[in-house]
């Protein structure tokens, strides 16, 4: 098994592409090894020193380090776990995949909220995904959307600049109604 990485954004995560399905259409975002106990994949990961943070995406794994390790030390030990998973033929994750957070939205701005997950789906996600992270749609009231990051994009020093510039500036252009966008955590 051959495994590519990537860089990303936020030199403290880097992206590893198993060259297989990671979790299709889902994504996951564990933010300690406490969140990770659903996901074999991750607890192992957790269990390397250093580790800060584990994302699964469709096709790819993003890590991100603490400061007190290199990625010359911790990325073989990555790589190990990433292959050993996937030989053993483990699940990445145990039981249902979905994420079913609860989506803060006046049922009068369904059609609204429609457009802005359309145009989050597919011109801002892809791009998202490319860089080793996720945006997740978490709400819509008083025309401000609200979105999580995860993964690399989770801490990432562009981040806020992503989503005032790049995202909020789209979904205006767009969508009359939306006034601003705004980051939350989960």
């Amino acid at each position: 098994m051959f495994i590519e990485t990537e860089g990303t954004p936020n030199p403290a995560t880097l992206k590893f592409l198993p060259g297989r399905d990671v979790m299709g259409l889902s994504t996951a975002d564990f933010a300690s090894a406490v969140t990770a106990v659903r996901s074999p994949l991750a607890t192992d990961l957790f269990a390397l020193q250093g580790v800060a943070r584990v994302f699964l995406g469709g096709d790819f794994v993003t890590v991100t380090k603490n400061d007190e390790i290199s990625w010359q030390t911790l990325k073989p030990q990555v790589l190990g776990v990433i292959m050993d998973h996937f030989v053993a033929g483990r699940p990445v994750v145990d039981g249902d995949e979905a994420d079913f957070d609860e989506e803060d939205v006046d049922p009068a701005d369904r059609e609204v909220v429609d457009q802005i997950k359309e145009l989050l789906d597919t011109r801002v996600r892809p791009a998202v995904a490319g860089d080793g992270g996720d945006i997740v749609f978490r709400g819509f009231r008083e025309g401000v959307v609200r979105l999580h990051m995860q993964g690399a994009c989770s801490g990432c020093p562009s981040s806020s600049a992503t989503l005032k510039h790049g995202i909020e500036n789209m979904l205006k252009h767009y969508i009359p109604e939306v006034v601003g966008v705004e980051q939350v955590e989960l």
